[in-house]
């Protein structure tokens, strides 16, 4: 049985202590080459391994690589794969086995304010360690938000608000390396676009995402959490899926060549190993002189045959090394029904409102069989209404929404803090197939072990992958997906996207993943504005 890893402090890397008289031309010698360009800063990570306590499986085994701190890395993995606790192990949250060496220091983001209630303005000077007001000033210009910001309580704010003024102060810190966990989950695709900009004028920072178009626009290295290792790669995410698209076909190829390799030297080896045994045999009965010969020869076709297996031993050997990072990307299924009517939902003249506050007016709009709508829009305009009051929720609102009685809804809600307890009573108690469930998690990358555990233990990209198998396994006419990806890693969200282009069911669905509604899509309506 494996055990866990020897524990170890952080070990901090720190300039070479100098002679007094030297030091002063050391820091000169640094200061010159780092405006030449030349000055190289590194986060160096050595035969890393690490478990959590109690646990006998490592999540990092003998991981070494080295980043730079001028880098913007994007951070992709499979969920469950250990992003975030890597995170914590550059911050020294855990304790582990061999060494990671740094020269700056580490700040996490979400970024926790203890005094919300607090003005803005004073939030955001103890986040950026009393940076001056106008550096405050410039940095919210530069990510789009307006002044008038600072001085509203902080808990006012939006999500997507807080989101952007807190990481514009915490890129004001000195000598300080971003670790920057998704982001997006609450931005609109208007504060997605700004973020994406703002992050593009930064440098050193590790960005955790699941969205292609976001690290397309913003990183220019890819730190990837594979199957057997950690990756470096040069580029964006795109460039990233490029290369690992050709390695996995490449490796594909040479197995599949190795593999008939294997069984033409096995039946080669089988065949020899039979006519030298054959030929063994003939020497009984016959002369000294002929039994020599034949004796000589079996043996001569018997080092053949060994030599066939040595060829095979090294091509299983060979083979034994290919295919290790490929990620297993198994066919969705969905069961959508046709119903009697083509046109299966009407909203007209729908508003919802807040108190006095209209969140929108005067939305109409049709959803006919095969469509695929996507709502759009910032922010708090009102679309998770829309789809909780096609989901026949009590939203008080004004206007006329028309379904047929009889048509059958598949509803993922945004929210997945009500999944308590396991996945065979989750799967009995919302009347669908357990063995299907299930198997439709494990095609999501779902660890088997994560079948025996309350799902309140889940991660939040895994408790969002139970709501989605579970619409899967459905029977409906209409799906309604309320931003169904947040959490979900990219890998399962292009999984999803293929089979929604493929399967073509009817959905009304809320997303601000732009390549997903760019591929799946088939008509936008903007909601408020």
């Amino acid at each position: 049985m494996k055990q866990c890893a020897n524990k170890l402090p952080v070990v901090r890397h720190t300039p070479a202590a100098f002679m007094p008289c030297g030091l002063f031309a050391f820091w000169v010698l640094c200061a010159f080459f780092r405006l030449e360009g030349l000055f190289v800063s590194l986060i160096s990570v050595n035969d890393l391994t690490f478990c959590y306590d109690g646990s006998y499986d490592n999540i990092f085994e003998h991981v070494s690589f080295e980043i730079d701190t001028d880098w913007r890395l994007g951070f992709v993995g499979r969920n469950g794969r250990g992003k975030t606790t890597f995170l914590n192990l550059l911050l020294g949250a855990y304790e582990y086995s061999g060494s990671i060496r740094a020269s700056v220091r580490f700040t996490y983001f979400p970024f926790v304010v203890s005094e919300p209630e607090r003005d803005t303005v004073d939030v955001l000077a103890d986040a950026a360690e009393n940076a001056p007001e106008w550096k405050l000033l410039r940095e919210l210009g530069r990510m789009g938000m307006e002044e008038g910001l600072l001085y509203r309580p902080f808990h006012t704010l939006s999500p997507g608000e807080r989101t952007r003024v807190l990481l514009a102060a915490l890129f004001l810190r000195d000598n300080n390396f971003l670790l920057i966990d998704e982001p997006t989950n609450h931005l609109d695709m208007e504060g997605r676009a700004m973020l994406r900009e703002y992050l593009l004028s930064k440098k050193g920072f590790i960005l955790v995402s699941h969205d292609r178009a976001f690290l397309d626009g913003c990183v220019d290295h890819i730190l990837s959490i594979n199957r057997a290792n950690i990756t470096v790669t040069r580029g964006n995410f795109s460039t990233w899926w490029e290369n690992k698209a050709r390695q996995d076909a490449y490796e594909l190829a040479q197995n599949e060549r190795l593999l008939g390799d294997i069984r033409r030297l096995k039946d080669a080896a089988e065949h020899t190993a039979r006519w030298s045994n054959a030929l063994e045999a003939t020497k009984i009965g016959t002369g000294a002189g002929d039994r020599g010969a034949i004796g000589h020869k079996a043996a001569k076709m018997m080092q053949r045959s060994k030599a066939i297996e040595a060829r095979q031993e090294r091509a299983i050997e060979e083979k034994s090394k290919l295919l290790k990072n490929i990620e297993r990307s198994d066919a969705l299924k969905i069961h959508p029904l046709l119903h009697r009517k083509a046109v299966i939902a009407t909203v007209q003249e729908l508003a919802v409102r807040y108190g006095a506050h209209p969140v929108f007016e005067g939305l109409s709009f049709v959803v006919r069989q095969g469509e695929r709508i996507a709502l759009t829009g910032p922010n708090g305009c009102g679309k998770s209404s829309i789809v909780k009051l096609l989901a026949g929720e009590p939203i008080p609102h004004t206007g006329l929404i028309q379904l047929p009685g009889d048509l059958l809804l598949s509803y993922v809600p945004q929210d997945t803090s009500f999944l308590k307890g396991d996945l065979t009573d989750f799967a009995k108690r919302s009347g669908i197939d357990e063995s299907l469930f299930k198997t439709i998690l494990r095609k999501l990358d779902f660890p088997r072990v994560q079948f025996e555990k309350d799902m309140a233990d889940f991660s939040a990209g895994q408790r969002k992958k139970v709501l989605l198998a579970r619409s899967l396994c459905e029977q409906a006419h209409l799906y309604l997906w309320d931003e169904p990806l947040n959490y979900v890693d990219v890998l399962s969200r292009m999984q999803i996207e293929s089979l929604l282009c493929t399967e073509n069911p009817t959905m009304v669905f809320v997303e601000h993943d732009a390549a997903f509604l760019a591929h799946v899509a088939t008509a936008q309506i903007r909601v408020g504005g």
